[in-house]
């Protein structure tokens, strides 16, 4: 075994507590189905030996899977047939998926019934592409989930696994332009997990909840962790506030990872109700926090936990210190201990690109050597997120250079408009923007959704504003969202602003 080689997570976790709980699921309302990791590592096989026909050797496999057990599995049985993964995001168009699919190669794919239309249309109109479906019954064509009943195993647990070996292909969010795959290594997701633990600490009791899509790189780098750790993870469906709050007062969930937009719901239904003590960390992904939604959170002593990561970083890059979650508000903290960061020609402000570098940074894009060669130069990952770094060296991370305004030869960041605006108690939602301007170069605009009991003009806002804002930083024009829509956002919770230039220019 060479200094790259470590033993294959799974089944050295079997090996040491094959006992211990791994996997909690149940669809709302319905009962809760638990895994050991010697279950899980059992049907995991399983599905191996069946997948192992269908796979197109050296090939990727892709997955359109919902947040389930057939995920889950999915994930550790390619590991042990040596496949690369590619996550696919649910919600995209026959159209998206079909360039991603044709983008990377995929030999298979791994879905489920309830995406039929999806897959007759991939079918007609991709051909070569083999379809398995994970939920149909296992004398037809796959594996009636984790919970069939189950076979004899025709292959062994994988022995090893090779930090330097390509894992995942997992497209970026697109929110700078056409997706890419980024590619992730097993050494990447390794030290993102033990640098993650470093941070946050590992306990007997812990459990952590899974409620981000296991399609972005900030759901799957759970299942990771799991294994590592030895924790279990609670997997719910998709994100409904009221069972991830059940969640976490009756289910003994320690650490839970979302986006600003899900905590908002989570604290609405529970009318800032403190959480229980076991709750011990609130991991805080998806882009700045606003101000207003850190002091909430502060008033009633959440334990959030505000962190910064991209999929080229295979999730968390930098993350608070749970020590520092209440006295650093609005910092994501310093760089994961395997990890380095610094700021690329800061200005007079402090403020710089956010560059990365470390043993959780991408290889680069699949098949796009000019954009990974701009990506990554000199061993530094150049982000293309704006940040400044305290005298301490904590980093607060303020924009996307791409969504940065420049109105009148000022620079605007949409993040600190937005938070400004969320500190109104009657805007729900808000989005900054900048539109094209003669006069100025760009303006400032803003689309803000007003909370149902409440009603508020655009003069009182900008009047709100004024008060808490240099004047160019005020948006120039305002536009409410209907109350039955919400702002546009990718899978992970991310803001799209371009969206927004492109639906009010």
């Amino acid at each position: 075994m060479n200094e790259l080689e470590m033993p294959d997570w799974l089944n050295q976790r079997v090996a040491l507590s094959p006992d211990a709980p791994a996997l909690f699921f149940n669809e709302p309302g319905g009962p809760t189905s638990e895994w050991t990791f010697a279950t899980l590592q059992r049907d995991a096989l399983e599905l191996a030996a069946r997948l192992q026909n269908p796979i197109v050797k050296e090939k990727p496999v892709a997955l359109l899977l919902g947040n389930g057990p057939s995920f889950v599995l999915a994930v550790h049985a390619l590991i042990q047939l040596n496949a690369v993964t590619v996550p696919l995001n649910i919600r995209l168009t026959v159209p998206e998926l079909l360039w991603q699919l044709n983008d990377v190669g995929a030999g298979l794919l791994i879905s489920e019934s309830r995406f039929a239309p999806q897959l007759a249309q991939f079918s007609q109109q991709k051909p070569d592409l083999q379809i398995f479906e994970i939920d149909k019954p296992f004398g037809n064509a796959g594996p009636a989930s984790a919970l069939a009943q189950p076979t004899p195993n025709t292959i062994g647990p994988r022995q090893s696994s090779n930090l330097a070996a390509l894992h995942t292909i997992i497209y970026s969010s697109g929110t700078a332009g056409r997706p890419k795959g980024v590619m992730l290594t097993y050494g990447n997701h390794w030290w993102s997990a033990i640098g993650s633990s470093l941070n946050l600490g590992l306990y007997p009791s812990d459990k952590w909840l899974a409620v981000l899509p296991l399609f972005h790189v900030g759901g799957l780098s759970l299942l990771f962790k799991s294994v590592i750790y030895g924790i279990p993870l609670v997997l719910h469906s998709s994100f409904q506030e009221a069972a991830v709050n059940h969640a976490i007062d009756h289910a003994g969930v320690t650490i839970v990872s979302v986006v600003s937009t899900m905590l908002v719901r989570m604290l609405d239904e529970r009318q800032d109700k403190p959480y229980p003590s076991t709750l011990r960390c609130l991991l805080l992904g998806g882009g700045p926090a606003p101000k207003p939604l850190l002091e909430r959170c502060a008033a009633i002593g959440v334990p959030i936990v505000q962190s910064y990561g991209l999929t080229e970083t295979a999730s968390q890059n930098a993350t608070l210190a749970p020590a520092d979650a209440l006295t650093r508000l609005g910092s994501a903290g310093k760089p994961l201990f395997p990890n380095q960061l610094m700021l690329d020609a800061p200005d007079a402000e402090g403020i710089g690109e956010i560059l990365v570098r470390g043993p959780t940074v991408t290889t680069g894009y699949w098949q796009r050597p000019d954009e990974t060669a701009l990506a990554l130069r000199e061993g530094w990952l150049h982000t293309g997120d704006l940040g400044r770094l305290d005298s301490a060296g904590f980093l607060y991370v303020l924009d996307r250079r791409s969504d940065l305004i420049i109105s009148g030869g000022e620079n605007v960041y949409p993040a600190e408009v937005e938070a400004t605006l969320l500190s109104h108690p009657a805007i729900v939602e808000a989005g900054v923007f900048g539109l094209t301007d003669q006069r100025w170069g760009q303006i400032v605009a803003a689309a803000v959704k007003v909370r149902l009991d409440q009603s508020i003009t655009p003069a009182d806002l900008t009047a709100f504003l004024t008060e808490r804002l240099a004047r160019y930083k005020v948006p120039a024009k305002i536009f409410f969202i209907p109350s039955d829509q919400n702002l546009p956002r990718n899978a992970a919770g991310k803001l799209l602003r371009r969206e927004l230039r492109e639906r009010y220019k």
